[in-house]
């Protein structure tokens, strides 16, 4: 063990074990945690967002131990495993004379800190990439029947991770594409592929639900260059943080002599390249071109070692970001030591506050999958988010969470409302209102399914209902909501509709009525270029029932 991991190593490994153990603990969930410890208490091979294995990983945290450190717990122990990886897939022989300075500059990634201990997708993502390139480059060496199943393995769960995973696979590839040739590549292929069925069989029942959201039904809006372009290169700079310089510069000096540090380049280029093109449609998240830290740490240390003047920057460098990441973390359990509010601040204040005017009555938050899954976590009491025409679909549209409230005595709670039955306050100052509503009957999955007209201007709409339960027509109104090309909503109007069946008072479980509508003419939209059928029960803001369908082709 001390012959490939040095006793230091073994030491400041623990010490950041340790670390992340202790933040994990006391630091507050972030809302997409809470989100994901959600997906978690109802384990699937998909959600809404994501595959499956951040659930995954906070249902075996869980096992370990209650609350933030459940939800944390493995992500300490991945990230453990990522710092081995990134030691094992050095091979500079001198190594071991600089282990602070290897530490120093891992523990100085921005984002790879974060995942340290925060559960979201792109934690395994990291494991997994760094498994996925030390297996690789096992594999060249030494294309074994137990390198090739593992291989595949890895494969698998790093598409389960995250779907950026596929570029990861994809640029190795392509940087060495005599693969093509290898009979034991193809087999650690089918491997992967025969492992992930499960996902794609899950995408298949849900009508490639997350495929459509993130392809084509998430809002976004207009060109800027300094928001999309110039902002995503701000976000490489993030990634890296303050040893942005030093670990771009050791990159762009960096020469690959074999077909392992060809995918290295590859892997940073096509990742980077990949993001820039796409940011000239949408917004690219930091943490979308994450993976690139793996690569650049390894190819960043490796120069370290040979360069005496930027060994030397990188250390001072590195110290000062060890010393404001260790004080940011710090900030992240307690607020005063920097004047900015986080997600990890003050939530637990908020929710004894909610929770002690609405009892044990479940809680409906309109148009919040941030909100709901944070308050069911501090308190036990179900929770869900109530999606409407200004929002956007998640995994609480998807699942059983209505059953869970349907027919119960509810809190309705919305920023949007100017008076109600309760009250509380968020962080922020943001003053949200909640209205108890009796026998609390949604009918959100309802299907609204349009057929353009081929001549004339009256459309055909179908509802169909997928619930084990007959539904009252009476008890349905409808609306049409026109989007920009962006799909962000700019106005709603009711819908009148002619129902073909007129006599018909009943919408039975599994079947389908028909409608014909025209499309009203908006009101203060100028040319709209999406429509959309929504439907409001018990005077519900209406729901996302139909699909944006542009008006035009």
């Amino acid at each position: 063990m001390t012959q490939k991991f040095p006793k230091l190593f073994l030491v400041l490994l623990s010490i950041v074990f340790v670390l992340n153990l202790v933040q994990g603990y006391f630091t507050e969930l972030i809302y997409d945690e809470a989100y994901y410890w959600y997906y978690a208490q109802n384990l699937s091979w998909g959600y809404f967002d994501h595959p499956p294995m951040v659930a995954f990983l906070i249902k075996m945290g869980s096992l370990f131990f209650d609350g933030e450190l459940g939800v944390r717990f493995m992500s300490c122990i991945l990230s453990v495993g990522t710092y081995i990886l990134l030691w094992l897939l050095i091979d500079n022989p001198k190594k071991k004379d600089y282990v602070v300075h290897f530490f120093l500059l891992v523990f100085s990634f921005t984002l790879m800190n974060a995942y340290g201990f925060l559960t979201l997708p792109d934690t395994p993502l990291l494991f997994f990439t760094a498994l996925f390139l030390w297996l690789y480059k096992r594999f060249l060496k030494d294309p074994s029947i137990l390198t090739t199943v593992l291989l595949g393995l890895v494969m698998a769960a790093l598409m389960y991770s995250k779907y950026h995973a596929v570029l990861v696979i994809l640029f190795v590839f392509l940087s060495n594409v005599k693969l093509i040739f290898n009979p034991k590549a193809w087999l650690a292929v089918a491997l992967a592929l025969i492992c992930y069925t499960p996902h794609f069989v899950w995408l298949y029942q849900n009508d490639f639900v997350s495929i459509t959201f993130h392809l084509y039904e998430r809002p976004n809006q207009a060109y800027s260059f300094e928001g999309f372009t110039l902002g995503y290169f701000l976000n490489l700079i993030v990634i890296i943080g303050l040893l942005f310089y030093w670990v771009y510069t050791s990159f762009f000096k960096f020469k690959a002599t074999d077909a392992f540090s060809k995918a290295l380049v590859y892997l940073v280029y096509g990742i980077v390249i990949f993001f820039f093109i796409s940011s000239f449609n949408r917004r690219v998240q930091a943490q979308w071109a994450i993976v690139i830290s793996i690569p650049l740490a390894i190819i960043a240390f490796n120069y370290l070692i040979e360069n005496a003047k930027s060994r030397k920057w990188m250390y001072r460098i590195g110290l000062a970001s060890v010393v404001l990441l260790l004080y940011a973390r710090a900030w992240l359990v307690y607020k005063p030591l920097f004047p900015m509010l986080y997600e990890t601040h003050a939530n637990e204040g908020w929710v004894e506050e909610l929770h002690a005017k609405a009892g044990d009555a479940p809680i409906i938050f309109e148009n919040s999958y941030r909100l709901a899954p944070i308050y069911q976590f501090n308190t036990g009491v179900p929770a869900i988010s109530l999606n409407n025409f200004m929002y956007r679909k998640n995994q609480y549209s998807i699942d059983d969470s209505e059953e869970k409230v349907r027919g119960k005595k509810v809190v309705y709670v919305s920023k949007y409302r100017k008076s109600g039955d309760l009250q509380y306050r968020q962080p922020d100052s943001t003053v949200f209102y909640g209205v108890f509503m009796e026998n609390f009957q949604p009918y959100r999955k309802l299907e609204c399914i349009v057929e353009k007209p081929e001549i004339g201007i009256e459309h055909t709409l179908k509802v169909y209902n997928p619930y084990s339960f007959d539904i009252p027509l009476e008890e349905l109104e409808y609306t049409i909501s026109y989007s920009n090309a962006y799909k962000q909503v700019k106005e709603m109007l009711p819908l009148k509709v002619g129902n073909l069946s007129p006599d018909r008072a009943i919408l039975k479980t599994k079947d389908t009525v028909f409608y014909t509508f025209e499309l009203p003419l908006p009101k203060t939209m100028d040319n709209p270029v999406y429509f959309r059928v929504g439907i409001s029960e018990h005077g519900l803001p209406p729901g996302l029932n139909g699909k944006p369908i542009k008006i035009q082709e």
